[in-house]
């Protein structure tokens, strides 16, 4: 199927054929007859992408900001590629379109197959020739009572009325709108379908004869004529509301809005304007100033989006889906004129002309800019990129020929370069939720396919090594299959979410544990860094050792997908389990005890700073102080280790100082760190290619994802917790018999 496609680093757009997306949970599969191009949004992340790296740094101090602190902590050679991965992966344009469901995915009982509906959401709505959305970004349209290209409109209708909303206007009222691009001028006739009186502005003087032609009342294209509009349309005292549609980095719609309100009005910037009010004006009349955000209750909310739990309607009436409702019943009820606004369409493959237009290489007027389908678009979920005719047949049983599922920014920045420079493996077939992920990461690291289906992956005579980079509630059932159909496994971290999961593992590992059968490894690739190997190397273990890692981790947001227990399962069982395998590794032992406590924090860090005790089998004892509270330009990892008379400490991998007998040596690494993900891809190929035991002892893997749970239940109970590991195991595989 076809998709537009943006480079970040370029601002070039791209027409591509990509494999059809997967239908998910709790979401729809659309096959897409119209979607409008939002001039406003989509012009301005046009222009930023075609800005130089040094216009870009001049426009995001942020995060130039955070760049710097990446240099300090990291290294300057590790900065660079993380800032080049993140401007290399192809951006989904597009958040508004309608069309054809044409498949329903598990726990979606109120929209069926054939059903016409608009689709709203970035990442979603995307323009492209089939869409997987989640449910309450659809709205269903009635049969015949309007068109696709109209229902395209509905993600900008619901930002219009949700922006209304946020002004609280009544009947009535008269309301300034300032701006009169598509979401003014929908906002006009909104407004006038309400019963309120509506004066228009815009430096454009074709969008205010516009709106007078769509309904407003007056409007005006000069600032001193509209303020004497205002003022004579309200005899002298002001309008009731303004909101402010305007696309513009200068502030002059906001303190225009001040001039023109009455008393105690209410001002609402619905869209991106600059925000230095001029006090004095606002202060003198008390205005209300508001912001308006996005469609409505429930964008941005992971809950509400991505897993429909929708809000009970009489706690929230308008939702962001009922207001694309709302805006669906006004149209269908022919109380909105939307033809009027459709100035240029485009087939799906002329969309580079769509953006030149927008972005003003073309001097032409445009408002609203549709795309249009065909509709028969090809529906697989699968390209071959290298004809089967053309594929080496020369292969060997211990060549590793790899099918990856997942490419995200960690996955494409860091795990494939490593594999690839470590491995020298064939690249067979990559699969993700969304074709664009699936062919960028299929073009760049050569591999033979690109799919949207999981089964390709699973099932393929051709992939021995399946690749698991997902996220993190997807691992435990991916694991499952792929060891059930024999393939060798690496999993990033964490293995699984939960007990069960893991007992499940157990089984499926121990029902092939033959030396023939396929072997599993998890990321844990701390353990492989050349410091870590060299830091045990020293310590020689005569004596217990005494071990402290601290994690200046940073506080992640609390509707992070990793702070869900759903999707993430937490930092704890997410990423602490890496630490946890790492202070096993060094004490060459396994954890039989732990006791976790949270530092008060108010809430503030989503109880993520949390002090843990390991207690290991051969006496060592060992501390990881994982913490959310600190500053992330302070360096993220130190490690130290005391024990037989010597001492190290290591630095953010990219210093180790080693003391014994007063003898101290230093190694250090200035331009970039090395955490061991080439390290552990070496090791893993070398065990599959030649034989011989797992790299990291399934037994380990097993202690340090059952220690993390170990430590959840201790920091929720305030008590140690034993942790059997061996236990555990024979408890699993008696289960199975």
């Amino acid at each position: 199927m076809k998709q537009v496609l943006q480079q970040p680093s370029t601002g070039e757009i791209s027409v591509a054929d990509v494999p059809a997306p997967q239908l998910l949970p709790g979401c729809v599969l659309v096959s897409i007859r119209a979607s409008l191009v939002s001039a406003g949004t989509e012009r301005a992340s046009s222009e930023f992408a075609r800005k130089s790296l040094l216009q870009k740094a001049q426009a995001r101090p942020d995060l130039v900001r955070e760049v710097i602190n990446k240099v300090r902590r990291d290294g300057l050679l590790s900065a660079v590629h993380a800032v080049r991965s993140r401007l290399d992966q192809p951006t989904s344009l597009g958040y508004s379109s309608a069309g054809i469901v044409t498949g329903v995915g598990e726990g979606v009982t109120d929209i069926a197959v054939g059903d016409r509906v608009a689709c709203a959401g970035a990442g979603y709505a995307v323009h492209a020739e089939v869409v997987c959305v989640p449910r309450l970004l659809v709205a269903k349209t009635p049969d015949g009572a309007c068109s696709f290209e109209e229902a395209a409109f509905t993600t900008l209708g619901a930002v219009a009325l949700h922006g209304i909303r946020t002004a609280e206007v009544k009947l009535g009222d008269a309301v300034a709108v300032i701006g009169l691009g598509l979401v003014g001028q929908l906002t006009v006739q909104l407004l006038k379908a309400a019963g309120c009186r509506v004066l228009g502005f815009d430096i454009a003087p074709d969008r205010a004869e516009l709106a007078v032609r769509l309904g407003a009342d007056s409007a005006s294209s000069a600032s001193s004529e509209f303020a004497d509009i205002c003022a004579q349309k309200t005899h002298g005292f002001g309008v009731d509301a303004v909101l402010i549609t305007a696309e513009t980095s200068s502030s002059e719609p906001v303190n225009q809005a001040a001039e023109i309100a009455r008393d105690r009005a209410v001002v609402v910037a619905v869209g991106t304007v600059g925000m230095e009010l001029q006090r004095q004006r606002y202060y003198e009349k008390e205005l209300d100033f508001r912001v308006s955000r996005s469609y409505g209750p429930g964008r941005y909310d992971a809950a509400y989006e991505q897993k429909g739990r929708d809000y009970p309607i009489g706690h929230v009436r308008w939702t962001e889906t009922r207001n694309m409702e709302g805006f669906l019943q006004l149209l269908t009820e022919g109380k909105l004129n939307l033809n009027p606004l459709i100035t240029h369409r485009f087939p799906i493959d002329q969309a580079r002309e769509a953006y030149d237009l927008i972005s003003g290489a073309r001097r032409e007027r445009s408002l609203g800019v549709i795309f249009t389908y065909s509709g028969s678009a090809d529906l697989s979920q699968r390209i071959n990129l290298v004809p089967p005719e053309s594929q080496n047949a020369a292969r060997h049983q211990e060549d590793l020929r790899i099918g990856l599922l997942g490419a995200g920014t960690f996955a494409v920045g860091t795990l494939l370069p490593a594999l690839q420079q470590a491995a020298n493996a064939e690249m067979v077939v990559v699969c993700t939720a969304t074709g664009a992920h699936s062919r960028h990461a299929a073009e760049k690291f050569k591999f033979r396919i690109s799919s949207t289906d999981e089964r390709d992956v699973l099932n393929s005579q051709d992939v021995n090594t399946v690749v698991i980079a997902t996220r993190h509630h997807l691992h435990a059932n991916q694991v499952l299959g792929a060891l059930a159909a024999q393939k060798n496994v690496f999993c990033e971290k964490p293995l699984c979410l939960n007990e069960g999961e893991l007992a499940k593992i157990v089984r499926a590992h121990g029902a092939s544990s033959h030396e023939q059968n396929p072997r599993l490894m998890v990321g844990f690739n701390r353990r492989f860094a050349p410091m870590i190997l060299r830091m045990k190397e020293f310590l020689t273990l005569k004596e217990p050792l005494a071990l402290h890692y601290r994690v200046n981790a940073g506080a992640l947001p609390p509707d992070h997908w990793i702070n869900d227990p759903e999707i993430g399962g937490g930092r704890i069982v997410g990423e602490v389990c890496h630490f946890v395998d790492l202070l096993s590794f060094l004490a060459s032992a396994l954890p039989i005890e732990v006791y976790a406590r949270t530092l008060a924090n108010n809430g503030l860090y989503s109880d993520d700073n949390v002090l843990i005790s390991l207690r290991f089998e051969n006496g060592s004892e060992g501390t990881i102080h994982y913490l959310a509270n600190g500053d992330r330009a302070f360096s993220k990892d130190r490690i130290e280790v005391f024990g037989g008379g010597a001492a190290a400490v290591l630095d953010d991998f990219r210093k180790l100082e080693m003391t014994r007998f007063g003898k101290r040596s230093t190694l250090s690494a200035r331009w970039r760190q090395n955490k061991g993900h080439r390290g552990e891809w070496q090791a893993f190929a070398k065990c599959l290619r030649e034989g011989g035991p797992e790299p990291i002892p399934f037994e380990s893997i097993v202690s340090s994802t059952l220690t993390t749970f170990c430590i959840q239940k201790s920091r929720a109970s305030g008590q140690p917790v034993i942790v059997d590991v061996r236990g555990f195991m024979q408890a699993a595989l008696r289960n199975d018999s």
